[in-house]
């Protein structure tokens, strides 16, 4: 096994943890993980994600829903705009780009570039909105529920463009829009993710995307072993420190993934 290979895995637990820890990250963790270690492409890299990511959710929603912790009615106003949305972005509008998108004299933005700038980019705007939030859940009335399905469509668009589940998205918005406490925002992500990573994946085996199951099942079943242990973990943690420890995480691997992107795009 290559070393880049084995550090690949090892960092598979990772992604499980800290889906089971902070109902997202997963991605975030997921995609840099299939691209600079195990040498995928960008797009094939956010296309995979979809299902480690969706299913290591799907476990760790389960044993949330277990103990209480969803508010379903909720979740759902914002999972089914979003899951609509992410579907209409994998089948239909990223198939459908170029693999050049822009070129310039010398300069070439490919497809796969311009996913992983807009990955960072979101997530740059998602950690900066978490750590300047000061309390662990907003005070008053949640948001109106036409207005939580428009956050969710809005949130689908962009989780499927960049090939995420959404974490780093859906949190902040549960959070922030529907006013829940951090640790059932986390539950709820989950749930939320679980849909629209699988849904989004299936738009992608159906536009005749190659998957390379192997892989993708041994980084999948690592990733939901972790998952458990952040899931127990969270039982110990405060809702106001798992969201500022939340902002600055994703902070850390959106810079990482920007200069990562300029690095090559120098090159």
């Amino acid at each position: 096994m290559e070393p880049l290979h084995a550090l690949g895995y090892l960092l598979a637990a990772l992604i499980g943890v800290s889906l089971g820890l902070i109902g997202g990250g997963g991605s975030i963790l997921t995609v840099p993980v299939l691209v600079y270690l195990f040498g995928l492409k960008g797009g094939d890299a956010t296309a995979f994600s979809l299902f480690i990511v969706g299913s290591t959710a799907a476990v760790s929603a389960v044993d949330y829903a277990r103990r209480g912790e969803i508010e379903f009615k909720k979740v759902l106003l914002f999972a089914v705009p979003s899951l609509l949305a992410v579907y209409l972005m994998r089948r239909v509008v990223i198939p459908a780009l170029p693999s050049t998108l822009l070129q310039l004299g010398g300069f070439t933005l490919s497809k796969d570039q311009a996913i992983l700038f807009l990955f960072s980019g979101m997530m740059l705007a998602a950690s900066i909105a978490m750590i300047r939030s000061k309390t662990e859940s907003s005070e008053g009335e949640p948001a109106h529920p036409f207005r939580l399905g428009a956050q969710g469509f809005a949130t689908g668009l962009i989780t499927g463009s960049v090939g995420a589940g959404g974490g780093f998205l859906i949190v902040p918005a549960l959070a922030l829009v529907a006013k829940m406490p951090m640790k059932r925002a986390v539950a709820g992500s989950l749930l939320v993710i679980a849909i629209n990573s699988l849904i989004g994946f299936s738009g992608d085996v159906q536009s005749g995307r190659v998957i390379p199951w192997s892989l993708v099942l041994t980084v999948t079943a690592i990733a939901v072993a972790g998952s458990f242990l952040g899931s127990y973990l969270g039982r110990f943690v405060s809702g106001s420190k798992l969201k500022k420890g939340f902002g600055y995480f994703v902070l850390a691997m959106g810079v990482f993934v920007l200069v990562g992107e300029i690095l090559k795009t120098l090159d």
